[in-house]
């Protein structure tokens, strides 16, 4: 199957590919019996209608437009291995010429994976950072579970500090009441920071039944972007005042969590926040080991179709955690007001990076051998079956090979992320 290769810019090459008559005569026949299993010919059993028949059936270029993608695919793939190109993403096919009994062209354009020079992992060293616990964080974690075995009773006097206060309230922007704005019954512990700084000091020192209104200014990274940056008027009525009794931290307080004595409730907070410490610095170690190495390394020209991929998974990601909490990304998009298109763009950095990432990951196993066995990937695959027994649609999911494929690609990468902690992490944890 001959063809000829050029190269573009943006990392893509097009190839322009020749597949002559002898070249895709058994994909013809194949397409035959597919379309015969298809339509009804009288005389014949279905799948069993001889080619000549089919031709004047639906004629020969129906056959050939049934038979397009499975020459496409073997074609292809014959070019790209001559050619000894790595590519990603589907191809753009522009056919050429398209006539039975005569030679078949199209071309296709597809990116290249770009290729990636590793630093000298050996001259790397990355130390972890893990934050020391001591009596100050354990007394902290005390502090706040003592809170929530908090009891509240009604108070007649000024709310103060450590109390709990319940309000009726308002918000204006502008003199105009704001959509989403009110709130009924809205409890506000008076000692916990609130996102609008300023808001808990304006309600210290009332009372039930007090009313009160006064302006405050919203942080330029509040979360609602009308609101961020602008100031708010807040109108409030107090329904109620609560004081806080907080238990003692003793024996019985230990017990009623599961320990038997303070000591060793302290132990287990202790030896918690140590293990949460780990995990944050691991966590920024590999953050750091990856930022390191994108910055050394050295990349060809990153094709957009890896980019536009990684912003489609970042924009996925983002609708998924929004849908958790009960909010659709048009309404996001309304808030900070944008168009999924601004979006992109927003993203266009970071997905570089997540690209960049991936590739280094990719390279990285291929540098130092490192592979999945067949016991792992078996391991996997069996404990995800096992979790999601119950889930008959992601079951059937999971056999696609696109879905396998995805699931092993993960495997991998947690694979290449062990390797390089064990060779660039100095010191330990």
């Amino acid at each position: 199957m001959p063809h000829t290769a050029k190269k573009l810019d943006k990392s893509q090459i097009e190839l322009t590919i020749t597949v002559t008559p002898e070249g895709y005569d058994k994909h013809m026949k194949q397409a035959s019996e597919r379309i015969s299993a298809r339509v009804a010919i009288k005389g014949f059993r279905k799948g069993k209608v001889p080619y000549d028949l089919v031709k004047r059936e639906v004629g020969e270029m129906g056959i050939m437009q049934e038979a397009l993608e499975a020459i496409i695919q073997e074609s292809f793939y014959h070019a790209v291995t001559a050619e000894g190109i790595e590519t990603i993403g589907m191809p753009d096919i522009k056919i050429e010429k398209s006539a039975p009994g005569n030679d078949f062209v199209y071309t296709a354009t597809v990116a290249l994976l770009p290729a990636v020079t590793l630093p000298n992992l050996d001259e790397i060293k990355i130390k972890p950072d893990v934050k020391k616990v001591g009596d100050i964080e354990v007394n902290e974690v005390l502090e706040n579970l003592t809170k929530m075995q908090a009891k509240e009773v009604v108070k007649n006097g000024e709310a103060t500090k450590e109390d709990k206060i319940v309000i009726d309230m308002d918000l204006l922007l502008a003199g105009i009441p704001f959509e989403g704005g009110q709130a009924k019954d809205y409890q506000v512990y008076l000692s916990e920071n609130q996102h609008i700084p300023g808001f808990n000091d304006a309600l210290v020192g009332l009372k039930k039944d007090d009313e009160k209104e006064f302006d405050l200014p919203f942080p330029t990274e509040y979360y609602n972007k009308q609101l961020a940056g602008n100031t708010g008027t807040f109108k409030v009525k107090v329904k109620d005042v609560y004081k806080r009794e907080f238990p003692e931290v003793t024996d019985e307080f230990a017990k009623a969590l599961g320990q038997e004595s303070v000591a060793k409730l302290r132990e287990l907070l202790q030896s918690n926040l140590e293990h949460e410490a780990i995990h944050k610095a691991d966590e920024k170690v590999e953050v750091e080991i990856f930022e390191t190495l994108i910055e050394q390394s050295k990349f060809d020209e990153i094709p957009e179709v890896l980019i536009d991929a990684e912003k489609k998974r970042m924009f996925n990601e983002l609708r998924h955690d929004l849908e958790k909490n009960g909010i659709t990304i048009d309404q996001y998009l309304s808030d900070i007001k944008k168009k999924k298109e601004d979006l992109a763009k927003d993203f266009t950095e970071r997905a570089s990076k997540r690209a960049k990432s991936a590739l280094i990951s990719r390279k990285v196993a291929q540098e130092f051998d490192i592979k999945l066995s067949k016991e792992e990937i078996k391991k996997e695959m069996d404990m995800m079956r096992d979790t999601y027994k119950e889930n008959p649609e992601y079951l059937e999911n999971l056999k696609k090979p696109e879905v396998q494929d995805s699931i092993k690609n993960v495997l991998l990468n947690k694979k290449v992320v062990a390797f390089l902690k064990d060779k660039i992490v100095e010191g330990g944890y």
